[in-house]
């Protein structure tokens, strides 16, 4: 998996990759990551890639020139790029997406700043768009590394352990997972459940699934 990166500030990500997980998967070339910066396409001679709203409005849009010149130059590179736009305005990014996406091989995430990226870009490359999350941030990168690292893991070998990913939340698109506890047993009179200790998977697979639903129930009635 190769992630592409379209931003304006590539160390708000760059960061991210160099350690745990995400750096031992670059170590092992099961991702890699690159960056294009839209101001070096702009035509502009003071190297802007943004301008007032038409129609009025408070903030700066970023403009169709250098995001079109950047994108198609991507393009031209990959030809099999699949860009993805983080939006507040989208789709939610679910489970179910990482793991599809996981079978991809270039994927551009471009990121807005400023009240973000003029439709016409959108429209024109947009393979799809996703929200994170019903919030606004100052711009795509958070969103855009939320995404890489969901889908990374999701990658076969770049976990330690796949089976980590068996019982997680969301994986049968409907549960949240149910608690998990580690040793000591007893911290501060506060005890692990007796269920989970007597080795009994049967039962701990029917108390899990029983805890999972009422978790669910009530973070996500």
């Amino acid at each position: 998996m190769n992630y592409i990166f379209t931003t304006l500030f590539p160390n708000l990500i760059d960061f991210y990759f160099k350690d745990s997980i995400l750096k031992k998967a670059i170590e092992s070339d099961l991702i890699s990551y690159e960056f294009f910066n839209p101001r070096d396409f702009t035509t502009n001679k003071h190297k802007k890639v943004d301008d007032t709203l038409c129609g009025g409005g408070a903030g700066q849009l970023m403009t169709t020139q250098p995001l079109f010149d950047t994108l198609e130059h991507i393009k031209s590179k990959y030809e099999d790029a699949y860009i993805i736009f983080p939006l507040a305005a989208a789709k939610p990014f679910r489970q179910n997406d990482a793991k599809r996406l996981a079978k991809k091989k270039n994927i551009v995430f471009v990121s807005g700043r400023y009240e973000g990226i003029d439709e016409r870009v959108i429209e024109t490359f947009a393979n799809e768009v996703f929200s994170v999350g019903d919030y606004i941030l100052t711009g795509g990168e958070l969103p855009s590394l939320i995404m890489a690292d969901a889908i990374s893991r999701n990658i076969p070998n770049v976990l330690g352990n796949q089976d980590s990913l068996e019982d997680e939340s969301y994986n049968d698109n409907k549960t949240l997972e149910a608690p998990a506890f580690t040793k000591p047993i007893n911290f501060k009179n506060l005890l692990v459940p007796s269920e989970y200790l007597k080795g009994n998977h049967s039962k701990i697979h029917d108390l899990k699934s029983k805890l999972s639903k009422c978790k669910t129930k009530y973070y996500r009635p």
